[in-house]
Order: structure tokens, then sequence, then C-alpha cells
């Protein structure tokens, strides 16, 4: 009894480590080609619900695109009501996950192919190239996802595990209630709904739970999975809370919705045309999943309204996108940077004109304000993982340059003397100013060259005059000079925060 509960722990353990393996490797295979056509394919609701079905099936992964879908809104890409489109597709399109395990898994019982198939996934991760390689893990992946179901279904069979019909509660509504929060609390241990549905399949063909307990337990498990998802967003970014939320509640309704359907299947097994129990179990997860698109994407926009209007926006800090279980997908969490480092520059931007309007009081708050945000973004852009994708590489590198220049020209920003001295000359304090409303409103790299160029040659022949005409008026000459510096400087790091901007823009699509 004990061996075969082992083996039963052991086989879902398996296909965990499978499903994570595969999904790793299926993302890398398609690249940051598949996060463009995300990006870019959700005009409307209906064709973002499309994309995310697509996108879901290639990457086995509905978390993986409900992360992008995240990062877009946060970046600025997309907006929520879109992203609960993609995100409605993206359940769909993993149910494809469940027809694979129950039509090859447990139907063909694929277990020895599995086993054969392994040691060729080892070499071709081992001794393939790069492309090679990944479908290798691809491959492993899938042959270790059968593998756990082979173990799993070995555990069960006999009396090997200690696991019987009259364990669970007994059917009808109060039993089939506390099987639905069963599988919430089962998907909240596994962190996978779908290993959750693979064990439930596995149960049901060993007679251990019948099939309306069986889809109870459905029921719970894609609850269970978005209650993750909204304990994990807690301290996370206001798109992160607003998303998890959205989910909680559409799957709970959803859930509320078939309920009453539990005690029908029964009978839609009898006259399902041939259709076996666990078939029947699959094919209600992918109907909870339909059914969920269906209630709630014809009314996502004021859905999404109402969601917005739950999640208290707070006192918003540009690194409040920075959420860690964002950096997994590098290419979304280099969107998410870019976006945070746009809105730094456009603060700065901001508390510069106004200072040099003569208003320094904008001043004082921005290294409170901005410096913890900065530090975060030097900090996630440190601690992405490898970028192996050349686009990805060059948004990095161009991001980094770009959060230097931030840095630097923070530490100009607090110099009020010298800003002052500039705000008091009219014809520098125009160029200066034309420099800040650049920052503050993104300009490209050309227009903001253009600025740049002004501003210097207009400091640079002051400065020389200045020091030619010796004292002036009793004040030092020396101290307008070193801000007629600042102007230059502060001009440098302008036009080279717009230039790589600018290239972090075009390599991220």
């Amino acid at each position: 009894m004990a061996q075969g509960l082992a083996g039963f722990l052991g086989g879902i353990g398996l296909f965990l480590f499978g499903m994570a393996v595969m999904t790793s490797a299926l993302a890398e295979l398609a690249g940051p080609g598949l996060r463009r056509r995300i990006a870019s394919a959700t005009a409307t609701r209906w064709r973002g619900a499309v994309t995310g079905t697509l996108a879901a099936s290639v990457l086995q992964s509905s978390t993986a695109v409900t992360l992008m879908a995240i990062g877009f809104v946060g970046a600025g890409v997309m907006t929520f009501p879109q992203s609960l489109g993609v995100i409605l597709g993206a359940n769909i399109g993993s149910t494809i996950t469940g027809w694979l395990v129950t039509l090859l898994g447990v139907k063909l019982q694929l277990l020895t192919l599995a086993m054969g198939v392994l040691p060729a996934a080892a070499l071709a991760v081992l001794l393939g190239g790069a492309r090679v390689a990944r479908a290798g893990r691809v491959l492993a992946g899938l042959a270790l996802v059968f593998i756990g179901l082979g173990t799993m279904q070995g555990a069960v069979s006999g009396d090997t595990l200690p696991l019987t019909l009259d364990m669970l509660p007994q059917d009808g509504f109060v039993g089939r209630l506390a099987l639905v929060g069963i599988g919430t609390v089962l998907a909240m241990i596994l962190q996978s709904s779908n290993a959750g549905l693979a064990l439930v399949v596995v149960l049901l063909g060993s007679g251990a739970v019948t099939l309306p307990q069986g889809a109870a337990l459905v029921l719970g498990l894609n609850i269970g999975t978005t209650v993750t998802g909204l304990i994990a967003a807690i301290g996370g970014s206001r798109e992160m809370r607003m998303t998890a939320l959205a989910n909680l509640l559409m799957n709970a309704v959803t859930a509320l919705a078939l309920f009453p359907a539990l005690g029908w299947l029964e009978t839609w097994v009898d006259a399902g045309a041939g259709l076996d129990a666990q078939t029947m179990l699959v094919g209600f997860h992918s109907t909870f999943n339909l059914a969920c698109t269906v209630l709630f994407l014809p009314v996502v926009t004021p859905f999404a309204a109402l969601v917005a209007r739950l999640v208290r926006r707070g006192d918003p800090s540009p690194a409040d996108r920075l959420d860690q279980r964002l950096a997994g997908e590098p290419g979304t969490a280099l969107q998410v940077a870019r976006e945070v480092a746009d809105d730094i520059a456009a603060q700065i931007g901001q508390a510069l004109g106004q200072a040099l309007a003569r208003r320094p009081a904008a001043l004082d708050a921005l290294p409170a304000r901005l410096q913890p945000a900065l530090t975060a973004l030097e900090t996630w852009l440190s601690g992405l993982p490898s970028l192996t994708d050349a686009r990805d590489r060059t948004a990095h590198a161009a991001l980094m340059h770009m959060t230097d220049h931030l840095s630097r020209l923070m530490v100009r920003a607090q110099a009020s003397d010298r800003i002052a001295r500039i705000a008091a000359d009219q014809h520098l304090a125009r160029a200066s100013q034309a420099l800040a409303a650049g920052l503050a409103q993104g300009a490209e790299a050309p227009q903001m060259a253009r600025i740049a160029a002004l501003a210097q040659r207009r400091a640079h022949g002051q400065r020389h005059e200045f020091l030619a005409g010796g004292p002036a008026n009793g004040h030092d000459p020396f101290q307008h000079t070193d801000a007629m510096r600042w102007v230059e400087r502060v001009a440098d790091h302008a036009e080279r925060i717009a230039f790589h901007r600018d290239q972090a823009r075009r390599a991220l699509g």
C-alpha cells in the first residue's frame, strides 16, 4: 500500500516535471515571433481570443500566455479588456493537453514507447545544435508526461492505493460542493490544473471516483488554478492583481453555472454514442472553458471596467510593473522594462520642465519618488535569464544603456543651483525647456538629436562669450559656465536616452 502511494506521488511528480520541461522548450522554439503576433493580433476581443487559443495550443500553457498578456498591459501594448480576450482564448487552447493525456497517455498507454523515446531525446539535448536540443527537450518532456501517467495508472491498479469511493464525500449537492472544494485545494497544491485533470482521469479509470465526482473535482481545479494566481498577485502590479481577480471571477461564475449539470453526466455517458467516462470528463473540462468564453467575451469591456474599479490604484510607482513573475518570459520582461524606463524619463522631463519654468519645488520629491524605481529597473535588467534571441539581446543592451543615462540624468536633476541659473537666462531656459519637453513626451531620436544640438550650441557659445568677457555684474563667471556645461551634459543624456529607447522599441517590435 505504501509502495502504491509512493508510485502514485512519483507519477504526479514526473508528470509535472515533464510538463515544465515541455512548455519551456516549446516557448523557446516559438521564440519572440509568437510574442509579437500575440501583441499585434488583439485589435478586437474576438481576434484576441483566437490568438490566445492558438498561442496556448502551441505553448501548451495558458499560464505562459497569461503572463505575456499581463506584461503587454503593463507595457501599454494592449489594454486590460484586450488581455482578457487573450486569456479566455488561452484557457481554451490549454485544454488540448487534457485530450493529449486521455487519448494518447491513458487510452493508448504509451509508457513503453515513451521509455524508448527518452534516450533519443536525451541524445538530442546533449549532442544536437540549439534548435535540435530544444526539440529534444520537447520530446523528453512529452515522454516524461506519459511515463508519469503510466506510473500513476500502475499505482492505482488493484488495491495498491488506499482510496475508495466510500472515502470521498457522498454523491449529492453537499458532497459535490465538498468535491469542488477538494479540487480547488488540489490545484493550489499541484500548481497545475492539467496535472490535476490527469490525476482525476486516472482515478476515474480505476473506479476510485465516479463521473459526477470527477466533474465536481474538475470544477474545483479550474477555480483553484485561479486562486493560486490571486494569492501570487498579492503585492504585485495593479495589472497583475486585476488579471488574477478577473480570472478568478470568470471561472467561479462559470463553475456556478455548470454545477447543476453534474447530475446529468451519467445520463450523457449512457447516450454518448460510445463515449466512455474518461473521454466525457475531458470533454466536460473543455466545455467549462468554452462556456467561460461564451459567457464573458461578449461583455468583456464592462466586466474589465468593473474589475478595474474593484482593484485599488493606490500611489503608483513606475517600478510597480516590474513583477518578478513576469521575468520568466524574457521578451515580455523587456517590454515591461522599456515602458518603465519611458515612464521614468517622462517624469524626470516633467519635473525639469517645471523647475526651468522657475518652479524649483517640482524637483524636491524626485529622488524619493524615482530613485527606488531606477534601482528596481537596474536590478530587473541585471537579473533576467540568459537571452537566446538576438533581438532580445539587442533590446536588453539598449535598455541597459538607457537606464545608465537615466541614472546620470537623475544626478543632474538634483543640481538646483545650476538649474536656477539656467532658468534665469532666457535663451538657455528655452533650449533647456525644449530638452525637458522632449523627455516628457518621449520624442524620437532624430527629433531629440536636433533639440540637443541646439541646446549644446547655445550653451557652448555662451560659455565662451562669458569666459572671454570676464566678471559680469559682480557674478562669478565660473558658476555661470558650470551651469552651461550642465546644459551640454543634460542634452547628451537626453539624446542618448532617445537613441537607446528607439533601438529597444525596434528590437521588440
